[in-house]
């Protein structure tokens, strides 16, 4: 399960660093329209840009949860017993699992909304856009899940 999870990851964060170099296309674009008469301005740039930027902001969120870099704020002192800080990560787990389950739900209803929509210049069903909510909500949970057992383990084995 563990090789799965990491080759999700991995898939994530090619996925992740594609988006990026796509976007650089039509930003570049459209900054080299408004200065050069040489260059168009074509309207499709502001559209993918826009996708692009959504599942930019989505995928890392998600690879952010599972590097612990996003949602964590430290609110509790450190102790120096393991367990009392096995137990306050706990409830920042906690509180992560809980977006992630209310994106996951919530997602599915912005889902179906997407399912009856096309975007304005690409006639794209806007599911495609919508569907990173629920699919954010379902990856922070997994990914959640991960660290609650890697955190056990590691409190069990003395490693904290």
């Amino acid at each position: 399960m563990r090789v799965l999870i990491h080759g999700y990851y991995r898939l994530l964060q090619i996925i992740l660093t594609i988006l990026i170099a796509v976007l650089i296309v039509p930003v570049t674009m459209q900054i080299a329209s408004r200065y050069s008469v040489m260059i168009p301005r074509y309207i499709w740039t502001e559209e993918l840009a826009r996708f692009c930027f959504i599942w930019i902001i989505m995928i890392g969120a998600m690879i952010a949860v599972r590097d612990r870099t996003h949602f964590d704020v430290d609110l509790l002192p450190r102790s120096e017993s393991p367990k009392v800080n096995f137990l306050a990560q706990l409830v920042v787990h906690g509180a992560i699992m809980v977006m992630a389950l209310s994106f996951l739900w919530w997602g599915i209803d912005f889902y179906r909304l997407g399912a009856r929509q096309l975007s304005e210049i690409f006639g794209l069903p806007m599911q495609w856009i919508y569907v990173a909510w629920p699919l954010a909500g379902a990856t922070w949970a997994l990914f959640t899940l991960e660290n609650i057992w890697n955190d056990y383990h590691a409190i069990k084995a003395g490693n904290e």
